[in-house]
């Protein structure tokens, strides 16, 4: 028996979200700001069964307007709604167990596995509600000033229905409960076009009775205090009193043995009670397995003081470095001597227990009144802990207190974290993933994912997936967007062209991920399940096609002439030179003598007939393999918009034609990389002595054709003996900034910048026109 699900409606940016929970463990998360907070808040307001904890902030921004239709005159027929907050709870309940749930059974007849209960807070009664507004309008009304007539604009309480809700929720608004049949819901769709069974309140047992009979909620805050003592306290009572006169004439009785003796002895029993009392706890507290060499155990010392005697008498923990003999006390260390990291994971493994010992233990003839499901909730455990700690902590939680009872009795942990070696420790199934989705206008509300049906419905990706995930500690989860990148280079260069570029996504959360562009479209499914706005920054990787066939010989002598002329023009005698490597693509003679180019061996990217060899260009986004095409293909084809059925806003971005300039002469270059469109857009920069340490100078360059010298690039850069990662830190450790970003990756952060949400603001949906001219000019400007 445990929580299957929780289905929100209207509360802040849960406007209509489903939550399922695993029976074990379940990880909440997403950006900040998405909605995992609101979720467990949502939770206590609705069990507690306090309506006055409301406020009308707690209703979805798309609920604000409902409010404010109603005026304070309305037409007498027109009919009164106003908007409500629910949460469906749906229970899953085996045959030995349904006993304890017959109170939320549907009908006789029922069949099924899960039972439901919704709790709404809603208006008591809306017609009344609009005449009480209504009422204090008009009051309020006789008050009111304008700046045309009286200099000054003044409009008191209540100025619509929301600001009079401000005040008056509590006395307006009230909670009511509901059964919820899951096969009736499923013939009609909706819970809304169905008729629900209220559970009235002056009956035996309240809704409110029954669900907190079935589910005990706790919650472990992030706002963990860990130091000792209250230095704020500043109650004044009698003990207090009488022990600063005790302190202040102990001193006169320092030598009173007798007085020492009896705290000596009372100390050691007291430790040795102490010692029993939380014997089971510290060998719990084992399980968490602490990662190291030296693992401290625990134990508890009384400590008396003459001077505190009267007052606060204390006891501290003391963590022991070695085991006690007959002889030899133990050696230990007070609390205060440890690190944050640790103490907050014995905090947490302290308060895990404390609390389900409170929910477990029940005095005798009281059995029956113990909630067959507990459901904690942990927030942000990783405060204050190092990775390897973090995922001690959630690899050993379940060893800690088992999720499955006796009886029936279950327990279910949901963890909200940030962390990424937390979902290290879980894979895909745990999670939840909340996604921030801007609605119309300003509004914003949140979708929930669940990460265990993306795991069982895509089994050729998910293990790769998993395995990436491992390896890297991905963030993806926790991002406003994310960046494939093509290898170390862009994952190195990117945050500095970002920097450069881009000053609005320089606020944003991006995860940049290194797939290459074999692998970079087995992220697709997962990109399209999460929504989340994506920019594939990718090379063109233009390759020599397979030979043809014989009747289209022509074409292949043609290709390989081209090709025979690039190689002479490679020659080079400059003794800086000396590092380039012989041409890789030649793969034999034809009949003839003249050398062919080996199949699918890097080419330039103008050469006729190329084709891609990266395959997300070919498999993804454009979906084309000839290099023609890509060079041809439109913005719109670059770009992947979501449906109706979910999807993400994806753009892939690679090298496209550029204007170079060297000297007097300007030609349209082609680059298969991000070093060589680096080099074409920064040729003259490229050349200067104090940059040599990129790898792209030449010594006479001066002398050289730009045709030449980019021929030169590109036989360097495809060459062996070229170093790309000393390539990114020669441009990281540069001095001169006075370098402009690559045209083709500027235009995809200018994209990703209009899908981004920052600050909560609507994203911009146009798509900045495809401009080389234009987005130099930008970069220019901002070099300036």
């Amino acid at each position: 028996m445990h929580v299957y699900s929780l289905d929100f409606k209207n509360f802040r940016r849960l406007k209509d979200v489903r939550i399922d929970l695993s029976n074990d463990l379940t990880l909440f998360v997403g950006a900040n700001n998405s909605g995992k907070t609101s979720a467990t808040h949502a939770l206590d307001l609705f069990l507690s069964g306090s309506k006055d904890k409301f406020t009308v902030h707690d209703f979805s921004a798309s609920c604000w307007g409902d409010f404010e239709k109603y005026p304070a005159e309305i037409a007498g027929d027109t009919k009164i709604e106003f908007p409500s907050i629910s949460l469906d709870v749906w229970i899953s309940v085996d045959a030995d167990n349904l006993y304890r749930v017959v109170e939320l059974l549907p009908s006789a007849a029922w069949e099924g596995s899960l039972v439901g209960l919704r709790i709404e807070f809603g208006a008591k009664d809306a017609a009344q509600t609009l005449a009480n507004f209504r009422a204090k309008a008009a009051i309020a009304a006789k008050f009111t000033k304008t700046k045309e007539e009286d200099g000054q604009d003044y409009r008191p309480w209540p100025r619509n229905m929301r600001d009079y809700l401000s005040r008056e929720m509590k006395n307006e608004y009230g909670l009511r409960y509901f059964i919820l049949d899951e096969a009736q819901l499923k013939t009609d769709g909706t819970s809304e076009t169905v008729t629900l069974k209220e559970i009235i309140g002056d009956t035996e047992r309240s809704g409110h009775t029954i669900i907190n009979s079935l589910i005990k909620v706790d919650f472990l805050s992030a706002q963990r205090h860990l130091s000792d003592g209250n230095a704020q306290a500043r109650t004044e009572d009698l003990s207090k009193r009488l022990s600063r006169f005790y302190t202040r004439n102990q001193k006169q009785r320092e030598e009173d043995h007798s007085a020492l003796r009896a705290l000596a002895l009372s100390e050691e029993e007291l430790t040795k009670h102490f010692a029993d009392v939380f014997s089971d706890t510290f060998k719990s507290l084992r399980k968490l397995g602490y990662p190291g060499l030296a693992n401290p155990a625990l134990e508890i010392r009384a400590a008396l003081n003459l001077g505190r005697l009267m007052g606060d008498q204390q006891a501290k923990v003391h963590y022991l470095l070695e085991e006690a003999t007959a002889e030899v006390e133990a050696l230990a260390l007070p609390d205060s001597y440890n690190g944050l990291g640790f103490k907050n994971l014995i905090y947490m493994g302290v308060e895990l227990l404390d609390l389900h010992s409170a929910w477990s233990t029940t005095e005798e003839g009281e059995e029956d009144k113990r909630q067959p499901i507990h459901l904690v909730f942990i927030e942000e455990p990783e405060a204050h802990m190092h990775a390897q700690l973090q995922q001690a902590f959630v690899r050993k939680l379940t060893d800690l207190i088992s999720p499955t009872g006796d009886d029936g009795f279950t327990t279910q942990f949901v963890i909200s974290t940030h962390s990424p070696h937390i979902l290290y420790e879980r894979g895909f199934q745990p999670i939840r993933y909340f996604r921030r989705s801007p609605e119309s206008g300003s509004k914003q509300s949140s979708a929930v994912f669940n990460l265990s049906i993306f795991y069982d419905n895509n089994e050729p990706d998910r293990d790769f997936l998993q395995r990436y995930m491992k390896l890297t500690h991905c963030d993806l989860f926790f991002a406003d967007a994310a960046i494939l990148v093509e290898g170390n280079v862009e994952r190195l260069l990117l945050p500095l062209m970002i920097a450069r570029g881009s000053k609005r996504l320089s606020s944003s959360y991006l995860s940049i991920l290194e797939v290459g562009g074999a692998f970079a479209f087995r992220f697709r499914k997962l990109i399209e399940f999460l929504g989340l706005p994506t920019l594939i920054v990718t090379d063109l990787d233009s390759v020599y096609p397979a030979l043809p066939k014989k009747d289209n010989t022509d074409t292949a002598e043609d290709s390989a002439t081209v090709e025979a002329t690039e190689v002479s023009d490679y020659e080079d005698d400059q003794s800086e030179d000396e590092d380039e490597d012989e041409d890789e693509d030649n793969g034999g003679q034809d009949s003839d003598g003249v050398k062919k180019p080996k199949p699918r061996s890097k080419c330039p990217a103008s050469t006729p007939g190329a084709i891609s060899a990266n395959q997300t260009l070919c498999q993804w986004l454009p979906g084309k393999s000839l290099v023609e095409e890509l060079l041809a293909a439109s913005t719109e084809e670059k770009l992947q918009q979501p449906t109706d059925d979910g999807g993400a806003h994806v753009m892939v971005t690679y090298q496209c034609p550029i204007n170079a300039t060297w000297g007097t002469e300007t030609l349209e270059l082609k680059s298969r990389t991000l070093e060589e469109a680096f080099a074409y857009e920064n040729l003259a920069w490229c050349q200067k002595k104090d940059n040599r340490d990129v790898g792209l100078r030449w010594s006479k360059s001066s002398t050289m054709s730009l045709e030449i010298l980019a021929s030169k690039i590109h036989k360097r850069v495809k060459g062996e003996s070229f170093k790309k990662t000393n390539f990114a830190l020669g441009l990281l450790a540069s001095s001169d900034t006075n370098w402009l970003v690559p045209t083709y990756i500027l235009e995809g952060l200018n994209w990703l910048a209009t899908h981004v949400t920052v600050g909560d603001t609507e994203p911009v949906d146009a798509m900045p026109e495809h401009s080389p001219d234009a987005a130099l000019t930008a970069v220019e400007e901002k070099n300036d």
